[in-house]
């Protein structure tokens, strides 16, 4: 069975940094890219990174230089770090993937297969 597990998350003060970690189970990640998305109460799910199978990156306006996404191939798992941490930065942050042939990453919701079951962020003094 297909499935990405979430691990992370929590409340943390604005300023403040997070790891949230998204590991594969029963598949490799090696051919898939991965994206992470946010949901904030009473709004539609956005992209907030992704992440290619041949490690490009790229990242919303709102999280570029303050998010880092990498991948550990070896360990099957795909990080978003988060720093700097603002109260808009709440939500609700899910992982998912999609085997792709290319070298980039989908920034589409639409485009992904397997999903996490997501975890919570509050950024809250």
């Amino acid at each position: 069975q297909l499935q990405l597990v979430q691990s992370g998350g929590g409340l943390v003060q604005p300023g403040g940094s997070l790891r949230l970690s998204c590991a594969a189970s029963g598949f490799t990640l090696d051919y898939y890219a991965i994206g992470w998305f946010r949901q904030a109460p009473g709004k539609e799910r956005e992209g907030a990174s992704c992440i290619s199978r041949t490690y490009m990156t790229k990242y919303a306006d709102s999280v570029q230089g303050r998010f880092t996404v990498s991948r550990d191939n070896a360990k099957n798992t795909v990080y978003l770090q988060m720093n700097s941490l603002k109260p808009e930065d709440t939500g609700v942050y899910y992982c998912a993937a999609v085997l792709v042939a290319g070298t980039t990453c989908p920034v589409s919701k639409v485009e992904y297969d397997y999903w996490g079951q997501g975890t919570q962020v509050t950024v809250s003094s």
